[in-house]
């Protein structure tokens, strides 16, 4: 089903494109062949007939092995290194032998196939640890708000125009992003918003892009299983800041590695900050903060200044939304229509799947579900939740398998200091042993506030129910890590689980009452 939708976000009516021009424009080497093609994928499950299948180097196999499977879906070719081509065993397709890891010029290729490398709308390209999918979102808003078409690629979901299609990593690999920005023109979008990770940009996923405007959010400790070090980790975000990927920049110096950016940075840059104790282009100031909406006003000496709201929990939403609009500004759009939009409608008309989103409750506490899941997500969630809470923060708290298991201590303590009662539990243990998981949140949770109401709940469906029973009227529950999805990854298998439906359910069971207008 992932794969038959995944198909759906290519081009309806693709152009085709010679074997042997396309072999001639990128050096590989090849037998004449007199074919023409319509796609390109390096994931053999997504081959449609008149594909090339790109066999590359993976971490545990190499993409040859699956060269069957691909040309049994109807690869008519297949590009490969000369490792790959040696796997080969009589594919009775013609095998193009490029000079280096195909996946290096793959986003250019797709790019030439895709005919997306020319006659492109403006494109907004986020990255940083956290905010990239909020700030993508609240730029999408605003887009449509003014009346454009827009599309958009985040780690919640991708839109081409009015057609959703679902999101399995928070950048798409090179060859089904470029079919993406093709189905984009197809359907007349008029301006694009793409999430990009530092994996996107070490791995190629984002080659044969050009960003007209490109915004930095922030960074703190994440993805150290895959990157030496969280200087390795920036080095990975500043390459977006470059002329060969973006023509400007809009960076936020809320974090230290802001400034690091904007010193490494070889193209045009304006800065962006909601901190006081330091100067910016743009300044976020923070106004009336609710469990329904942040207030916020947003200035620059050159270009002004507008006042408006997010429907959304945090500080940090607002700042998110105030690079959005700093960055349409940046990009040739105008702040007073934006202005003017965002008055006319009372704010950022927003819904961030997986982002601080409230569970409408008519009596009892206030209920808030993120997927953020990092010690920095975790920390501006309660913060958000503190600010706003007459009562307690009640957190259900837990971490994945099979991912940088250095940021867990500082999760677990994190979460202890945020919160008047902690509930550990299992979220996507994936291949660990969730109790292992569990422990080490507990044991730093537990380390950081000796005396704290720390508790764990195995079963989420069990965690939220302890969460929720422990909970007055004026009291706020988070729910962080887990939101956004449809499923828990467990030894290798995707179990159904709704982390709203567990949330009502908890919340009924407990006598409260759900708004259902809402």
């Amino acid at each position: 089903m992932e794969a038959d939708t995944l198909r759906a976000s290519r081009p309806h009516d693709p152009t085709p494109k010679s074997l042997n021009d396309l072999a001639a424009s990128f050096s590989l080497t090849a037998p004449a062949a007199d074919l023409t093609f319509t796609g390109i994928t390096l994931a053999s499950s997504l081959v449609r007939p008149g594909d090339i299948y790109v066999a590359v180097p993976g971490a545990r196999f190499h993409g040859a092995q699956f060269v069957p499977e691909a040309i049994e879906r109807g690869a008519l070719a297949v590009i490969t290194d000369a490792a790959g081509a040696e796997q080969l065993d009589s594919p009775h397709v013609p095998v193009l032998i490029a000079p280096v890891n195909p996946r290096e010029v793959l986003g250019r290729m797709a790019a030439w196939t895709y005919d997306t490398d020319r006659d492109r709308p403006p494109m907004f390209g986020l990255t940083g640890t956290n905010g990239k999918t909020s700030t993508a979102h609240f730029l999408e808003a605003i887009l449509t708000q003014l009346g454009l078409g827009v599309g958009l690629s985040s780690t919640a979901e991708r839109r081409a125009g009015a057609e959703v299609f679902p999101s399995l990593l928070t950048t798409p690999e090179s060859p089904e992003m470029h079919a993406l920005l093709a189905r984009m023109r197809e359907v007349d979008v008029e301006a694009i918003v793409i999430e990009v990770s530092a994996h996107a940009l070490t791995r190629h996923r984002v080659d044969g892009l050009m960003f007209d405007v490109a915004g930095f959010t922030n960074l703190s400790h994440d993805h150290l299983d895959d990157y030496a070090s969280m200087d390795d980790y920036l080095a990975a975000k500043i390459s977006l800041f470059q002329p060969d990927r973006a023509r400007s920049a809009v960076v936020c110096l809320d974090t230290d590695a802001g400034q690091r950016v904007v010193d490494a940075a070889g193209i045009p840059v304006s800065t962006i900050t909601s901190r006081e104790d330091i100067s910016a282009d743009w300044f976020i100031d923070i106004g009336m903060e609710s469990p329904a909406a942040t207030e916020f006003t947003l200035s620059s000496e050159r270009y002004g200044s507008l006042s408006t709201r997010v429907p959304l929990i945090g500080r940090h939403m607002a700042a998110n939304a105030g690079l959005a609009i700093a960055m349409l500004v940046e990009g040739g759009f105008e702040l007073e229509d934006i202005d003017s939009v965002l008055t006319r409608d009372d704010g950022i008309l927003v819904s961030i799947p997986g982002r601080s989103n409230r569970v409408p409750v008519s009596h009892g506490p206030a209920v808030i579900l993120d997927s953020g899941h990092s010690p920095d997500a975790f920390a501006k969630l309660l913060d958000a939740a503190r600010r706003v809470t007459a009562g307690k923060v009640i957190m259900v708290a837990g971490a994945n398998g099979n991912r940088d298991t250095s940021k867990r201590t500082e999760m677990g303590a994190v979460s202890a200091r945020g919160s008047d009662i902690l509930i550990i539990t299992d979220h996507h243990p994936r291949d660990e042993d969730p109790a292992n998981i569990r422990r080490a949140l507990l044991d730093a949770a537990r380390d950081a506030v000796p005396d704290g109401d720390i508790r764990e709940a195995p079963d989420p469906a069990d965690a939220i129910r302890v969460a929720v029973s422990a909970a007055d009227a004026d009291d706020t529950v988070v729910w962080a890590g887990l939101a956004g999805k449809d499923y828990r990854e467990i030894a290798g298998e995707k179990i159904p689980f709704s982390v709203e439906a567990e949330t009502r359910g908890a919340l009924l069971e407990a006598g409260w009452l759900l708004d259902e207008k809402a």
